[in-house]
């Protein structure tokens, strides 16, 4: 982070803070449903994204990894994936998470407005959790895209044979 973002994180930080000792005293009521519902899509949208992008690029390059370096070594793609060559494809997939978040947030995607404690509460942490979990399941299913042009490739190479 710049300094300039430092400082601005620390401010945050510092009122989030204070925020959460001056509400320590009090008794807080449960996010609402429409709250929870915030806390769900803010956490989804981001992760189907990312779950987009890693699935995408893992089906198009792991296929290309089994038709041009697995066919000349003899491996197959689960071979391949012991070789940690499909990892760092992961590793760069997952590079990508930030810029999704990014993304989000142009988007108009807000942060919800919750207290320190609501934040802290069970019912905003499974309704993130199951955010999470869900828009990467979604994003997966978007990202096997690919698969529906693997099918020519791999009739092609029968037709060769």
């Amino acid at each position: 982070l710049h300094s300039t973002e430092r400082s601005c994180l620390l401010r945050e930080l510092h009122r989030f803070e204070s925020i959460a000792i001056a509400q320590e005293k009090l008794e807080v009521a449960p996010p609402s449903p429409g709250q929870l519902r915030h806390v769900f899509f803010h956490n989804a949208l981001p992760f189907v994204g990312f779950g987009f992008l890693d699935n995408a690029i893992m089906i198009a390059a792991g296929t290309q990894i089994e038709l041009s370096i697995g066919v000349v070594l003899g491996i197959s793609t689960m071979a391949g994936k012991c070789c940690h060559i499909q990892n760092h494809l992961f590793l760069f997939s997952s590079s990508l998470a930030g810029y999704v978040e990014a993304l989000a947030s142009r988007l108009g995607l807000s942060i919800p407005d919750l207290t320190p404690k609501q934040a802290d509460m069970w019912q905003t942490r499974l309704s993130a959790h199951l955010g999470k979990a869900i828009g990467v399941t979604i994003g997966c299913i978007l990202g096997m895209f690919p698969l529906l042009f693997i099918g020519d490739e791999e009739e092609k190479l029968e037709e060769k044979k």
